[in-house]
């Protein structure tokens, strides 16, 4: 008798194994050689704002970690609406992915009918936050927000105020900000930061509504009247908040990753876990710090979770102060 432990026979079964692999390889899913091609990262707002600076700080990143090219392609266009939309129509192989921009993301679909809906995406993580800040040219009249406050209500409607697009967190803190105050302010929408910073400098309006981290790299050439955060900043300790001088008002922007709905879960797991040690990496924490701005790190569901929760806060604003007939 022949015995199986010939080499013949060993021979034979390692040759099968590997027909055997080869065959399972070939029969994967399409997910197993992701990514295939460059990830494209989609900002919905102009190049140069707070968004766009940490969409691109990210795919370097990104692109490490996952072993391919990610290429950032600002869609720009109705607060943000546009890059959203053109995520959530985009195929759900991981290929494209979206920097959201909260409250955006959620007040848009409450204000008007939008290109997109929730249910659109795949929640993949929170990553940083910025709060929002109104700011002036370094010459302005206005040393703080009493003076602003004192100026607005002599003159409601009249004192301009430049917004990143109706819906969007620079947006809704003036609205917030109008109800606290009893003002009118005369609002403006640009299509980013970086074209509202540049109508700032320029003298075009008089008020910047815009992030801490978009504004502090030219503290110079502007004055921060106050961020909207609980307190004092630690990245911009010398700027008052908006609560120290009698106005309770914490607003922010967070920015997060989504990809289309539908997306295989083994990609999902990838971008997710990809994403947490970026989160977690010293160096990038550094280059947020130096844009100051504020690591805010939630993934998954807990996020969706507290997504959920500010649409249900904005649905509430909504009825009371439709912000979309504040222009």
């Amino acid at each position: 008798m022949t015995s199986t432990a010939s080499p013949f026979f060993a021979r034979t079964r390692r040759r099968l194994a590997l027909a055997l692999g080869a065959l399972a390889l070939c029969a994967g899913p399409a997910w197993a050689a992701w990514p295939e091609k460059p990830i494209e990262l989609v900002v919905g707002f102009a190049a140069g704002g707070g968004t766009d600076i940490t969409a691109r700080t990210l795919a370097v990143h990104l692109s490490r970690h996952l072993g391919a090219q990610v290429v950032v392609t600002n869609k720009i266009g109705a607060s943000g609406e546009l890059g959203l939309a053109y995520v959530a129509k985009a195929a759900p192989d991981g290929h494209v992915i979206g920097m959201t921009n909260m409250p955006g993301l959620v007040t848009l679909p409450i204000e008007r009918k939008t290109q997109f809906k929730g249910s659109d995406f795949a929640y993949i993580a929170n990553l940083v936050r910025d709060p929002s800040a109104f700011s002036v040219l370094a010459s302005s009249k206005y040393k703080n927000l009493a003076d602003l406050v004192a100026d607005a209500k002599a003159r409601p409607g009249e004192i301009s105020y430049g917004s990143t697009g109706v819906g969007t967190d620079d947006h809704l803190a003036m609205v917030l900000f109008e109800r606290l105050t009893g003002t009118q302010l005369n609002h403006v929408p640009y299509n980013g930061a970086g074209p509202l910073r540049t109508a700032v400098l320029g003298g075009h309006v008089v008020i910047g509504g815009m992030n801490l981290g978009e504004v502090m790299p030219f503290k110079d050439k502007v004055r921060v009247l106050g961020q909207a955060s609980p307190a004092r900043s630690r990245l911009a300790p010398d700027v008052p908040s908006f609560n120290e001088q009698g106005v309770n008002l914490v607003f922010n922007s967070e920015r997060g990753i989504v990809a289309p709905a539908g997306i295989p879960a083994a990609v999902q797991q990838r971008l997710t876990e990809a994403l947490r040690a970026i989160a977690a990496d010293p160096e990038f924490q550094k280059q947020m710090q130096v844009q100051f701005t504020e690591m805010d790190y939630l993934e998954g569901a807990a996020w969706k979770a507290r997504l959920d929760k500010a649409t249900a806060d904005f649905n509430t604003l909504w009825k009371s102060a439709p912000w979309a007939d504040a222009k």
